[in-house]
């Protein structure tokens, strides 16, 4: 057996897999967007370019720029908070590492709408958040956490901050140690040598985790739903409408469509990121 027909044999499952979950749908959806909408929902194959220009209509833009700018809050505050945890980690002794990556995945062993009803627990008026402040004397008046972006922007944090960590921790676990220590051997403080040395050698782990939470979080419509309370429309809320209750598969067809062609762009780019580093790796 040759070296050629082994790869496609052992390749064979895992493409055909992808090519029936991943290309199969996409292609409908490709092709549903150029289709009219039918009197009672559905599809009516008539050819049309009418639901791309639709999709351009301001109101769905400005859905998809607040969709945009809560995904990016969100990949900015987890990398902000996993970047640190990854570090902690790395540094920790390795009998101690695998316990705490365990600690960092522990979330994901109980149901994401648990997870999601609990934080409507925690930041509700009446909820452990307002009676602890209140309790303390620190606040006067319930604050309101709960049903607006802050609400959305933490369930969504706290429920895509682990990948994060993940990613991180293995690009911190590749790093070359001989380059920290020849940093520190030329008298470079710890600060020097972690933002000329560390830092550099993790962007592709940060980009990985970064990309992850922003398409993840764009395309989320159960965490604004439960924690917007409804009144935070994301893009992936109006996909699900326009499937589900408008039955106007076609319009929901070509904003999916928008929404992949996003999500695409951002893989790309941090796979060109992410070789181009390979890349540089390999030369020194």
């Amino acid at each position: 057996m040759t070296n050629r027909l082994k790869s496609v044999i052992l390749l064979g499952p895992g493409l055909g897999w992808l090519a029936l979950l991943m290309v199969v749908p996409c292609g409908l959806i490709f092709t549903y967007a150029f289709f009219e909408r039918g009197i009672y929902g559905g599809i009516d194959h008539v050819f049309t370019f009418e639901n791309f220009v639709r999709a351009t209509d301001p109101l769905y833009l400005g859905i998809f720029l607040r969709s945009a700018k809560i995904a990016f809050l969100t990949t900015i505050i987890a990398i902000l908070i996993a970047y640190p945890a990854a570090y902690a980690i790395t540094l920790a002794p390795r009998r101690w590492q695998t316990g705490l990556l365990i600690l960092v995945i522990l979330p994901f062993w109980s149901n994401y709408l648990i997870r999601t009803y609990a934080w409507i627990v925690m930041l509700n008026r009446e909820g452990l958040i307002n009676n602890t402040l209140q309790g303390a004397g620190l606040i006067d008046e319930p604050l309101s956490l709960l049903y607006n972006n802050f609400a959305v922007i933490v369930g969504l944090v706290y429920n895509y901050t682990p990948f994060v960590v993940l990613a991180i921790y293995s690009s911190l676990n590749r790093i070359n140690v001989e380059t920290i220590e020849a940093s520190e051997d030329l008298g470079a403080p710890a600060w020097t040598t972690f933002h000329r040395v560390i830092l550099p050698q993790t962007v592709p782990g940060i980009a990985a985790g970064g990309v992850f939470v922003f398409v993840l979080s764009i395309g989320n419509f159960i965490t604004p739903d439960l924690l917007g309370g409804g009144r935070l429309q994301m893009v992936g809320n109006l996909i699900y409408d326009q499937f589900l209750s408008a039955r106007d598969w076609p319009f929901g067809a070509t904003l999916s469509m928008f929404l992949i062609a996003i999500m695409m762009g951002l893989l790309f780019a941090q796979a060109v990121l992410a070789n181009r580093a390979a890349g540089q790796r390999g030369q020194d």
